[in-house]
């Protein structure tokens, strides 16, 4: 079941992203390190009510954050529709003991679904240019790649940035 997260559940979040980045540091993919998502970000989307819970048995085995504000680093991004009324997606992440299970593509199907019904015009997102595995699952479903912007506090390589006309 998809849900909105509540504060409850921020020390299970939190600790199906550290378990992520460690399973993608063991795959030489430094995507997501100590520093993010830190404990604050993830309880500050809880708080705007914008990070959504996979639950499955007792357990948070998938999250996904969507919102309609803009990163100031995506500025210089040529998108394809307007800027104004546009769902964003942070923070996609399945707990590896079900990686490749279909859960990622169970929440991105939800928040392809929360877009049309919030008349958002399209859904733009960025994955890590190393992330080889991300960049196929997100051209498989129709994303555009369209540039590259940089997270320094994440890391030094780029971020692709990806956008869905709905």
């Amino acid at each position: 079941m998809i849900r909105k997260a509540s504060l409850k559940d921020l020390n299970e979040i939190k600790k199906l992203t550290e378990a992520c980045a460690e399973a993608l540091q063991q795959q030489n993919i430094y995507q997501w390190n100590e520093n993010y998502p830190s404990r604050e970000k993830l309880e500050n989307d809880i708080k705007r009510e914008e990070l959504f819970v996979y639950k499955h048995k007792n357990r948070i085995i998938a999250i996904i954050v969507l919102t309609p504000k803009m990163d100031k680093v995506y500025r210089n991004i040529n998108w394809l529709t307007e800027t104004g009324n546009n769902l964003y997606v942070h923070r996609l992440a399945t707990h590896p003991d079900f990686w490749g299970q279909r859960y990622a593509r169970k929440m991105m199907d939800f928040a392809e679904d929360f877009a049309k019904t919030g008349n958002f015009i399209s859904i733009r997102l960025d994955t890590f240019s190393q992330n080889k595995r991300n960049q196929k699952f997100y051209e498989a479903r129709a994303y555009q790649k369209l540039g590259d912007v940089y997270f320094p506090h994440k890391n030094d390589q780029p971020f692709h940035c990806y956008e869905l006309v709905l």
